[in-house]
């Protein structure tokens, strides 16, 4: 089930015997806007990190490792206020993620993983929300399996 705005752009991986390229985002990409920041987070097995939201800023995702992705609409616009959505991201689902404003988004690490992000604005705390990981209006379990 998606969200509006949300894009899982899938990867073209061009392996050969040395090992493999993969291009995981252009600045022509439609889905990509602008470029503020570029960060990298190291996730332990087992750690979750939820709920993040942002007001004005756009997140582009890119995982290696594996990670278990939720994202929330809270946007009171949106046709798809109040849905859930969940994929895997990672080594064996190769995907640039598009997180819009206004949608809440988290993780959970399947296994030593690394997320590299472009965000459309530097770090701004002021933007930055949180949303506890338990919380009852969304109820997302981040233990369970992911839902296909």
């Amino acid at each position: 089930m998606s969200i509006e705005g949300v894009v899982v752009n899938e990867l073209v991986t061009h392996a050969d015997e040395r090992g493999f390229f993969r291009e995981i985002i252009r600045e022509t990409d439609g889905h990509f806007e602008h470029f503020g920041q570029w960060s990298h987070s190291l996730m332990y097995p087992g750690v979750t990190k939820a709920w993040h939201i942002h007001q004005r800023q756009t997140d582009w995702w890119y995982v290696i490792g594996a990670l278990k992705v939720a994202l929330y609409d809270t946007r009171d616009e949106s046709p798809t206020k109040g849905r859930l959505m969940e994929l895997l991201m990672g080594d064996g689902q190769a995907t640039c993620l598009k997180i819009p404003p206004g949608v809440a988004h988290g993780c959970r690490a399947l296994e030593l993983s690394h997320l590299l992000y472009v965000t459309s604005s530097v770090y701004d705390p002021e933007d930055e929300g949180r949303i506890p990981h338990d919380d009852p209006t969304i109820g997302y379990d981040w233990t369970a399996p992911v839902i296909k």
